[in-house]
């Protein structure tokens, strides 16, 4: 009956059609303690609001030369050529054919005679698509497109996230150091303020001591920052697809840490849905598993095959065109499963099971996404709040290390007071430096999280190695490679 039916209708799809599956999410974040009624979440272009020339250079240098995203266009190119020979599965295949033999008749010692035969010809096939198997195929192939499209956009969300937190690493580095040096610096000052103290007998060996080794101890912390410094330049010429050291002396001009402006529109949880290209990618996913089950469906069914072919020969070319060496022949085949051990079957319970785990990744994905725009969230109003506390102990700190200072220049107070000061005062200054650079990185991190990424123009058709296609004549491949 469903045969007959398909018939009189000409063809049909078995297997599930997909529909979006509904996902619920809250209707506002938890941590976002601010207005009742939530803005618009901001994404596009969230770096630049940061105000660093020279951050928004190396973005631009990374969205056209690394190569995480060069790969990611690689599979869109693959993508859209699957696509292309799916839709190709549902037209008639044409060829040509053509031969030219020459031959002699007769017996071993005999003149015999010489004849030429010319033959030329078409051959045509269609498999008709009676039941959707190559109308799902196609679909399959049209859901996998669009999720390489997603793959990359997922791809630069987080290329762009990983080259402002790396930046925001070398200014940190940069700022810890200078600090260091200062302090270095400072504390080579009262160093030798208690090398002439101890001369004149108004300084005890121990407080010289104490003060050449606090020196020293700072000065140990420098190379440890210039290493992580080099790392974070090294990332960074990596991330943009050049060699390491390439951004180096760009880098090494220096500039203050960058401070996002706050607060950051976070918009409702369901602007995940739309906004993080993984969350997308998840769901072009779950709708290629569930086309495939209805490719898998098709197997089961019948299937119909029309082929026909035109063909003439002739010992002439002239001869090719007369009807009377003209020949064809047309006609339908039919296939019809009757036994192949439950092995169709299976193959639509494992495309159901893998549809089922597209589905369930979808929903981690989701999970995962609404968790980290929580974190964010939250972990980005705390930080502000550390570093107003940190603020007023800098504050602190350098008020009792200049009383320390001066107390100890007049006499008026041991040297362990000083140094206590200066320890102190250092440890406070290199926090808050930490501070500020942590809430740029949680603006970041929130950032991404919302999926706020590169929404530029991203030339994927462009392929990086262009290939020598047609005929040339052939060559023996050298040792070195080259044809």
């Amino acid at each position: 009956m469903a045969l007959m039916l398909c018939g009189a209708l000409g063809a049909c799809s078995v297997g599930p059609d997909y529909e979006k599956p509904p996902l619920a999410v809250p209707a506002k974040w938890s941590n976002n303690a601010g207005a009742t009624t939530a803005k618009p979440a901001e994404f596009g272009q969230w770096w630049k609001r940061l105000n660093d020339p020279t951050l928004n250079n190396i973005v631009e240098q990374a969205a056209s030369g690394n190569l995480d995203v060069a790969s990611a266009k690689a599979r869109i190119r693959e993508a859209r050529a699957t696509y292309d020979q799916a839709v190709g599965g549902l037209f008639p295949s044409v060829s040509g054919t053509s031969s030219a033999t020459r031959g002699k008749s007769g017996g071993a010692g005999s003149s015999g005679s010489v004849s030429n035969t010319l033959r030329a010809g078409l051959d045509a096939s269609w498999e008709v698509d009676l039941f959707g198997a190559n109308r799902r195929t196609v679909e399959a192939a049209r859901y996998g497109l669009d999720a390489a499209e997603e793959d990359l956009r997922a791809t630069l969300v987080t290329l762009v996230g990983d080259i402002a937190t790396n930046y925001i690493d070398v200014r940190s580095y940069q700022a810890r150091l200078a600090l260091a040096r200062r302090t270095a610096a400072t504390q080579s000052e009262t160093a030798a303020l208690t090398r002439a103290q101890f001369n004149a007998g108004a300084a005890s060996g121990v407080d010289l001591a104490n003060a050449t080794g606090q020196v020293a101890t700072t000065e140990a912390g420098i190379p440890t920052l210039e290493a992580s410094l080099a790392q974070s330049m090294h990332r960074l010429g990596v991330l943009t697809g050049q060699a390491p050291t390439a951004l180096s002396a760009l880098l090494r001009k220096g500039g203050a840490v960058p401070a996002p402006r706050l607060p950051l529109p976070v918009g409702v949880p369901a602007d995940v849905l739309l906004s993080r290209p993984d969350v997308r990618l998840a769901e072009r996913q779950l709708a290629q598993a569930t086309a495939r089950i209805g490719a898998a469906e098709a197997d089961r069914y019948p299937a119909i095959s029309l082929t026909g072919s035109v063909s003439t020969s002739g010992v002439r070319l002239g001869d090719l065109a007369k009807n009377s060496s003209i020949s064809w022949s047309f006609g339908p085949s039919l296939s019809v499963p009757v036994f192949n051990a439950g092995q169709l079957q299976a193959a639509v319970e494992a495309a159901q099971a893998q549809r089922d785990q597209q589905f369930l990744n979808l929903r981690a994905t989701v999970l995962t996404a609404l968790e980290e725009v929580e974190n964010a969230v939250v972990a980005l109003a705390q930080e502000r709040v550390r570093h107003e506390k940190l603020a007023q102990s800098v504050a602190s700190y350098r008020e009792s290390a200049r009383l320390a200072r001066t107390l100890f220049e007049s006499g008026s107070t041991s040297f362990i007071e000083v140094l206590d000061a200066e320890r102190s005062l250092y440890s406070a200054e290199d926090s808050l430096i930490q501070s500020r650079v942590n809430i740029t990185t949680q603006y970041i991190a929130l950032n991404k999280a919302l999926g706020g990424g590169w929404n530029g123009a991203v030339n994927a058709g462009k392929p990086e190695i262009v290939d020598r296609m047609g005929p040339r004549p052939a060559a023996f491949l050298r040792g070195d490679g080259k044809n």
